[in-house]
């Protein structure tokens, strides 16, 4: 009972926090940067995430950076590919724009070490697992999973958030999927994150930097 409203309960929250950003204009540092590390700390308080029983650590940490570089080179193709989507275009300087504020240090610091690990504990560490269970199947944990972290980047009213939520979160699910546990999904969400604002995709201003 407990782990089921801390699951409603943080799902519920982050969507909360993207409707404060992409609607009250709240900074995307203060909304995310609060609710991320607050539901990835309630996901470790009421089940303790297993990090890769299914497979090594050492191959679950290299796994995980080489599927974080492959999401940066793929998202770069992307972006450059859909250049004449001029809303896409937008939205994606719109991301840029709404994480300035930060020098650009502070800000990786934040993003990748702090918000990304707290997402990841929850929606992999928590929900997919328990899921998993519930739904007697590793496969069906992931795809409700998935679904439902999209879903809870909706408010956000940003295609290039959602789009990121549909093709990070497929991959950081199929992580999970596939090592048993969260720690593969972690770190493909930190270099993804680290690297997307250390080289951003489209030219805005980073925290600070044009």
């Amino acid at each position: 009972m407990i782990t089921a409203a801390v699951m409603i309960a943080g799902g519920l929250l982050e969507l909360a926090a993207w409707w404060a950003v992409s609607w009250k204009g709240v900074s995307i540092w203060v909304a995310m940067g609060l609710a991320l590390p607050a539901i990835g700390i309630a996901a470790v308080a009421v089940r303790a995430p297993s990090l890769s029983p299914a497979v090594s650590a050492g191959l679950a940490v290299a796994a995980g950076v080489s599927a974080g570089v492959g999401l940066y080179l793929a998202t770069r193709l992307f972006v450059a590919a859909v250049r004449p989507w001029r809303t896409f275009q937008r939205h994606s300087v719109q991301t840029y724009a709404r994480q300035a504020g930060l020098p650009l240090a502070a800000a990786i610091v934040l993003a990748a070490a702090v918000m990304a690990p707290g997402e990841e504990l929850f929606w992999r560490g928590l929900f997919q697992a328990k899921l998993s269970v519930v739904l007697d199947g590793r496969t069906a944990g992931a795809a409700v999973t998935w679904l439902a972290f999209a879903v809870a980047n909706l408010p956000s009213r940003n295609l290039a958030i959602v789009a990121g939520a549909v093709v990070g979160g497929a991959v950081w699910s199929a992580l999970a999927w596939w090592t048993g546990g969260v720690l593969a999904s972690m770190v493909c969400h930190s270099v993804w994150t680290a690297l997307m604002l250390g080289f951003p995709v489209v030219r805005a201003p980073v925290g600070g930097r044009a």
